[in-house]
């Protein structure tokens, strides 16, 4: 499925495109995607950039993107979604949004930290509340915000049952994966349930050509009925034609050539070749601007049999290289 039709997104009622949107770059002023200080243009102020996320949400909306994703950390993602949800009545579109982590950069770019993870009870309370009031009816899907090992959500009974009475209310219930210990994370996901039926219903994670190790699990994981959301399909703007770090250059010229051949962009062909995952539900656009996501847009013109997956995958780094180089990106 190469179009913006919808489908049914794992064992849920919810229909979703194959495409969404992310509001990671979105809902505040800095973020580590390459160039990001560029595409915000200089404007930071909350009302300059809820008018810039308005922009850029109803351009999705026109092209027929029905799937949303935030954060109670992307700064004020959600309120932004919010707003522009009650400004237009868009009652068709699904919104997934994350808890977890607490936004602290205090609407600075350059902040010594820009987000707190705490994955105890007391946290997902009080960010529940905070997600219902600005998303309202429009919440449908609740992840664990980067879920790992060392955060001990996964052990935490008390969390667990607490995700699964918003369950039995009507949330569907999820958990998004970072880092080296994603496959780790996932099994132990899958492996959960409470009363009697899986507690999750859906997992986001990192997948791109240079970082494809989870694949097979994925692919695992929708097959035992959970969707399947991407994130970072673009590596955060490693894959696209902004990056100009010296070491990427033979991978670039690779991936330059394909795009060429099938006459897109080189950003669109790593979007293409995630959508030609049959496990992938959602792709999330990471666009900061229009002109992105009409870009990323053209992923979906990519006809995925003429995709060389084999020599885009070759691209690969380890696993371990792939976060260490992340966790290396500015924020900016």
């Amino acid at each position: 499925m190469t179009d913006l039709s919808l489908h049914r997104f794992g064992r849920t009622s919810l229909e979703v495109t194959r495409i969404g949107l992310g509001l990671a770059a979105l809902g505040r002023p800095g973020y580590i995607n390459l160039g990001h200080s560029r595409d915000l243009t200089g404007r930071y102020s909350p009302a300059d950039l809820e008018a810039h996320s308005h922009d850029v949400l109803d351009a999705a909306y026109a092209a027929g993107i029905r799937y949303f994703d935030a954060a109670r950390s992307y700064g004020r993602g959600e309120e932004f979604l919010g707003s522009w949800l009650r400004e237009k009545k868009y009652l068709n579109a699904v919104v997934g949004s994350k808890w977890g982590y607490t936004y602290t950069a205090n609407w600075q770019v350059k902040a010594a930290q820009h987000e707190v993870k705490d994955h105890t009870l007391p946290v997902l309370q009080r960010q529940y509340k905070e997600s219902k009031t600005h998303l309202g009816q429009h919440l449908a899907l609740y992840h664990i915000h980067s879920a790992t090992p060392d955060s001990g959500v996964l052990d935490r009974k008390d969390v667990l049952e607490a995700l699964a009475e918003l369950r039995n209310d009507g949330l569907y219930i999820g958990l998004s994966l970072s880092g080296e210990s994603q496959a780790e994370t996932l099994k132990k996901a899958l492996d959960i349930q409470i009363g009697n039926m899986p507690l999750f219903s859906s997992v986001q994670a990192t997948w791109n050509l240079l970082e494809p190790s989870l694949g097979s699990l994925l692919a695992e994981a929708h097959q035992a009925g959970m969707g399947v959301i991407v994130k970072e399909a673009l590596a955060n703007g490693r894959l696209t034609s902004r990056n100009s770090q010296p070491a990427f250059a033979a991978k670039r010229a690779i991936l330059e050539a394909e795009a060429k051949q099938l006459e897109t962009s080189q950003e669109a062909l790593a979007l293409a070749l995630v959508l030609a995952q049959p496990w992938a539900d959602v792709v999330l656009s990471g666009a900061a601007n229009t002109d992105q996501l009409h870009d990323n847009l053209r992923a979906l013109q990519v006809t995925p049999g003429h995709i060389d997956q084999e020599k885009l995958l070759s691209l690969a780094e380890s696993t371990a290289e792939y976060w260490q180089n992340r966790s290396q990106l500015p924020w900016n």
